[in-house]
C-alpha cells in the first residue's frame, strides 16, 4: 500500500537514524570561516545539494526503483573517495537499517542487512526503506535531498548560534532546487546504475578527513 504520509515519517529529523549527530561537513566549514552567516549557509547547502546530494539522491532513488542494492552499495563506494565519509555512510546506514526494520519490516531490508552486517551506504538503505514504506524513487530522492541541506542547517544553528528562523528560511528558499535535484536523481535511476550521477565535492572530502582526526569535535562528521 502506498502512503505519501510515510515520507513525513522517514524525513522527520526525529526518526531514530542517527543523523542528528552529523553536520554534513558544516563543522569544519564553520571552523575554517567558510560559514559565518545565513548567506554562507545557503551557499554551502546549495553546493552540497548539487554534488554529494545529487549523487546520494540518485542512489536512493535507484534502490527505491528496485535496482540491486548490493550493486548500488558498490557504486556508492566508488562515488565516495574519502575513507572517513565511507565509514560515516556505512555507520549511518547501519543505524538507519535498525530503525527501518523496526518500522517497515521487509524481506529486502533483511537480505541487505544480512549481506552487509557492518552497514550498507546510508542512501542505499534509505531507498530500500522508502520502497518498504510504499514510497517511490522520487520520494526517496526528495528525502535524501532534504537531509543533505537540513543536516548542515541544524548544525550551524548549534555551531554559530544562528537564528533558527534564519536557518529555516534558508531551507525554504532552497525548495525549488530540492525539487529539481530530486527529479534529476529519479530520472537517472530509471536509466540504470550506469547512468547514476557521480558528482563530487573535493573540499568536502578533504575537510572530512581532517575533521575525523580532530581530538575534540561537536559532531561525528
Amino acid at each position: 500500500m502506498t502512503t505519501r504520509a510515510a515520507l513525513l515519517v522517514l524525513a522527520d529529523g526525529r526518526f531514530p537514524a542517527g543523523g542528528h549527530a552529523h553536520s554534513g561537513g558544516a563543522e569544519p566549514a564553520v571552523a575554517a570561516g567558510r560559514i559565518r552567516d545565513a548567506q554562507d549557509l545557503a551557499d554551502f547547502c546549495l553546493g552540497r545539494l548539487h554534488t554529494t546530494g545529487l549523487t546520494s539522491a540518485a542512489l536512493a532513488a535507484a534502490a527505491a526503483h528496485g535496482l540491486d542494492p548490493l550493486a548500488l552499495d558498490e557504486a556508492a563506494d566508488a562515488r565516495t573517495p574519502s575513507p572517513a565519509l565511507r565509514a560515516v555512510a556505512r555507520k549511518l546506514g547501519r543505524q538507519l537499517m535498525r530503525a527501518a526494520r523496526a518500522t517497515w519490516p521487509s524481506a529486502e531490508l533483511a537480505a541487505l542487512a544480512a549481506a552487509r552486517p557492518r552497514g550498507a551506504h546510508q542512501p542505499v538503505v534509505l531507498g530500500l526503506t522508502a520502497r518498504a514504506a510504499g514510497l517511490g524513487p522520487e520520494d526517496a530522492a526528495h528525502c535524501v535531498a532534504y537531509e543533505t541541506v537540513s543536516g548542515p542547517a541544524t548544525a550551524v544553528v548549534r555551531l554559530l548560534s544562528l537564528d533558527p528562523f534564519e536557518a529555516t528560511a534558508v531551507l525554504a528558499r532552497l525548495t525549488p532546487a530540492l525539487d529539481r535535484v530530486a527529479a534529476q536523481a529519479a530520472a537517472a535511476a530509471r536509466e540504470g546504475i550506469g547512468a547514476l550521477p557521480a558528482a563530487s565535492a573535493p573540499l568536502l572530502d578533504i575537510t572530512a578527513e581532517a575533521h575525523a582526526a580532530w581530538p575534540v569535535r561537536l559532531f561525528a562528521s
